[in-house]
C-alpha cells in the first residue's frame, strides 16, 4: 500500500505533535518547546524536547529524532500505515490508498521499470529504495509460504525446537534447493532489466557468463529488518553440511551490514522495559531466547561489534550485556566489542561480557536451563571496566617493572578514548593501582588532559556552523520562505567536496519538487520528504540545532552571512584554479578577472 507524501505532509500539517506525545510521555513546558525524560533511553535530567513551531521531537541524549508519525512508530512499535492512518483517525480524516503503479506516468517508464508478478497482479519495481523494499517484501512472502511446503525444513525446525508460532513471529521461510526459483515470483527474472532490480536487491546473482541465479537456494530464511520495520536484507542458514553456514545478504543500497542488528526493530518495546539488552552471535540464538521469553536480544550480522552497533544500543537501553560463546572466537569478538564501545561510553551507561560454558551457545543454553536460569545467569556479566584490564593482563608480567610498564602502554590508546569522565578517572586509578604509577605520572605518560567542568556563566553565544553549507542549510530548515531569495548559482562548481554540500542540493531538489514548503504555510517538519534518504541523519541532527532559536535571532543577517562566506569560498575557488595555470596561458579576460579577484 502506497501513501502519497503530500497527505502525510497535510497529516502532519493538522496534528499538534505536542498533543501526540503528551498522550504517551507527560511533557512539560520549557521556554517555547517542551520536554521530558527520553521514552527511548534511561536518564534522569530530561533531554528530550519537542519543537511546537516546527513539529520535531529530538533528544539530546541518545540523538532520537522525528515527526508524530516517527514517535508512534518507534514509541508504540506501529508500521508507517498503521502510525498515519492512527494520526488520521485522531485528526477525522481518511487515508487516501494509492498501488505503485499510480505514483507516475507508467506507459512513459515502461522500459526503465523492472515487472513483478504477485498473486497475478502487475507491478512495477524501479531501482528506487521504497521499490526495492517491495521487492524484498515479496521475496520474503514467497520464502514464508516456502517453508510450508518442505518437510525437511519444517522438520529442521522442530528438531531445533522452535514452535510454529515462533517461526511466524520471525516470518522465518526457506529458499528451495532451485537455481531460480525466484522466477516463479519475478516474471522477467530472466531479462536484463528485471534482473538488475533482483542483483541490486541482493536476491540474485550475475554468473561470469551473465546467466542469473538465486543467491539463498536450500537455507532457512531469516528476513532483517531496519529500524522502520522494513525488509532490507536475509539471512540464510544452510539445511545441511556446506560452507557458508550462515549467508548474509551484500552491502545494498538497503542493507549495511555493520549497521543493523537482527531482531532490534522487533525488540525495542521489550528493550525499554527490560531496561537492558543482551547481543548474541547468531540469528537462532535470538529466536530460541525468545521463544523461552527472554525477548530483548539482538544479534550482530555475521560482522564483529561495530561502532554503529554500540550507538544504536545506548540509545535505546542503559545497559548492554554481549553474550559470546567461552571459547578464543568468542573472546576475540567480546574484545572487538569492548574497543569499538570505548568512544561512546557515557557516565551511567553499563556494558558487561557473559561467557557461557565451553562447547554452549545462547540456543543451547537456554533449551538447557530455561528463561529463570539464563536471567540468572546474566548476573555472572563482567562489567567492561573489568573486562578491559583483565584482557590487557593477560600479556603482561606485574612482578617486573617491564611488565608493568608494558601494561601502560597497551593501555594508552584504549583509555585515550574514554570521554565519559567518571569512568575515565575511575580506569585511570585502576592502572595506577595496577601499575604502581601515581595518577598525576600516568596522565603525563597517557598525555590525557582531564578537563573539569567550569561553571556556566550566562547563555553563551550561538557557535557558528564550521562550513556556510551547513549555515544555509539550519536557516532553510528553520524558515523555509528563504529559499525564494536564494541564489542558487552561488552554489554551481563546487563539486560536491563538502558532504553538507550535498545534503544543501538534496534540500534544494525537495524544495523545488515540493514549491508549497516555501510559501510559509506549514509549520511542520519538511523531514518527511526525506524517509530512508541517504541524508536524512545528518539533516535530523542540523535540525536539531536550530531547537534553541528563538525569536530575537536576526535571520536576515544570518542568511546574508552565510552567503556572503559562500562567495568568499567561491572567490577563492576561482583564483586558486586561474592561479594554478601558468601566467603565459592565460586569456586577456583570465587575467583581468584574476586581477578583479584579487582586488574584491
Amino acid at each position: 500500500m502506497f501513501i502519497p507524501p503530500s497527505f502525510v505532509h497535510e497529516l502532519l500539517d493538522r496534528i499538534d505533535i505536542v498533543d501526540v506525545i503528551d498522550r504517551l510521555v507527560p511533557l512539560k513546558k520549557k521556554g517555547a518547546n517542551y520536554g521530558a525524560c527520553c521514552p527511548f533511553h534511561n536518564e534522569k535530567t530530561p533531554s528530550f524536547t519537542v519543537s511546537p513551531t516546527k513539529q520535531f521531537y529530538h533528544c539530546f541524549g541518545c540523538s532520537v529524532h522525528g515527526n508524530a508519525i516517527n514517535f508512534l512508530m518507534e514509541f508504540s512499535g506501529m508500521s508507517f500505515v498503521e502510525a498515519v492512518t492512527d494520526l488520521a483517525v485522531q485528526v477525522g480524516i481518511q487515508v487516501p490508498v494509492q498501488h505503485k503503479e499510480t505514483q507516475s506516468n507508467i506507459s512513459k517508464t515502461d522500459s526503465q521499470n523492472s515487472l513483478v508478478k504477485e498473486d497475478g497482479a502487475q507491478r512495477y519495481a524501479e531501482e528506487r529504495p521504497e521499490n526495492l523494499y517491495e521487492v524484498m517484501k515479496l521475496a520474503a512472502r514467497y520464502y514464508q509460504g516456502q517453508l510450508k511446503n518442505s518437510e525437511e525444513a519444517v522438520a529442521y525446525l522442530k528438531k531445533r525446537g522452535l514452535t510454529g508460532e515462533t517461526a511466524a513471529h520471525f516470518a522465518i521461510g526457506y529458499a528451495p534447493n532451485g537455481w531460480q526459483s525466484l522466477e516463479s515470483v519475478f516474471s522477467n527474472y530472466q531479462s536484463e532489466a528485471g534482473a538488475d532490480v533482483l542483483i541490486k536487491a541482493g536476491l540474485v546473482i550475475e554468473s561470469s557468463d551473465h546467466k542469473y541465479y538465486d543467491r539463498f537456494r536450500e537455507r532457512i530464511i531469516f528476513p532483517i529488518l531496519s529500524l522502520k520495520g522494513m525488509i532490507v536484507g536475509f539471512g540464510g542458514r544452510i539445511l545441511g553440511l556446506g560452507e557458508p553456514k550462515y549467508l548474509n545478504s551484500p552491502e545494498t543500497q538497503l542493507f549495511a551490514k555493520g549497521r543493523e542488528l537482527y531482531n532490534f526493530f522487533s525488540a525495542r518495546r521489550a528493550i525499554r522495559e527490560a531496561e537492558r539488552v543482551i547481543v548474541v552471535e547468531g540469528y537462532m540464538d535470538v529466536v530460541a531466547l525468545h521463544q523461552h521469553g527472554i525477548e530483548y536480544s539482538v544479534a550482530a550480522l555475521g560482522t564483529a561489534i561495530t561502532p554503529f552497533h554500540i550507538q544504536k544500543l545506548l540509545r535505546q537501553t542503559d545497559n548492554v550485556v554481549f553474550c559470546f560463546d567461552g571459547d578464543s572466537a568468542g573472546k576475540k569478538a567480546a574484545q572487538r566489542a569492548m574497543e569499538n564501545s570505548l568512544p561512546y561510553l557515557i557516565d551511567g551507561k553499563n556494558l558487561s561480557f557473559l561467557f557461557l560454558p565451553e562447547g554452549e551457545d545462547p540456543d543451547s543454553y537456554v533449551h538447557q536451563i530455561g528463561k529463570e536460569a539464563f536471567e540468572g545467569f546474566l548476573k555472572n556479566a563482567i562489567p567492561l571496566s573489568v573486562f578491559l584490564f583483565k584482557t590487557l593482563l593477560v600479556h603482561v608480567d606485574l612482578q617486573t617493572d617491564e611488565g608493568r610498564a608494558k601494561l601502560v602502554r597497551d593501555a594508552k590508546p584504549l583509555l585515550k578514548q574514554v570521554i565519559a569522565p567518571a569512568l575515565a578517572l575511575m580506569l585511570l586509578k585502576r592502572l595506577s593501582e595496577l601499575s604502581s604509577f601515581s595518577q598525576s605520572e600516568l596522565e603525563e605518560i597517557l598525555q590525557i588532559k582531564r578537563i573539569s567542568p567550569s561553571r556556566v556563566r550566562g547563555k553563551a553565544p550561538r557557535p557558528r556552523p564550521i562550513t556556510p553549507f551547513r549555515w544555509l542549510i539550519q536557516i532553510l530548515l528553520y524558515q523555509p520562505v528563504y529559499f525564494k531569495k536564494l541564489d542558487k548559482s552561488l552554489l554551481v562548481n563546487f563539486g560536491g567536496i563538502h558532504e553538507e554540500e550535498k545534503v544543501l542540493e538534496a534540500l534544494i531538489e525537495i524544495f523545488d519538487t515540493h514549491p508549497h514548503i516555501v510559501d510559509g504555510t506549514s509549520g511542520s517538519s519538511i523531514m518527511i520528504y526525506f524517509q530512508d534518504h541517504p541524508h536524512r541523519s545528518v539533516l535530523e541532527i542540523i535540525e536539531s540545532e536550530t531547537l534553541e532559536w528563538d525569536n530575537d535571532i536576526d535571520l536576515e543577517a544570518e542568511f546574508s552571512g552565510a552567503l556572503m562566506r559562500i562567495q568568499e569560498m567561491q572567490r577563492k575557488r576561482r583564483m586558486a584554479e586561474l592561479h594554478s595555470k601558468s601566467l603565459n596561458t592565460l586569456t586577456i579576460e583570465e587575467k583581468q578577472e584574476l586581477k578583479r579577484l584579487a582586488m574584491s
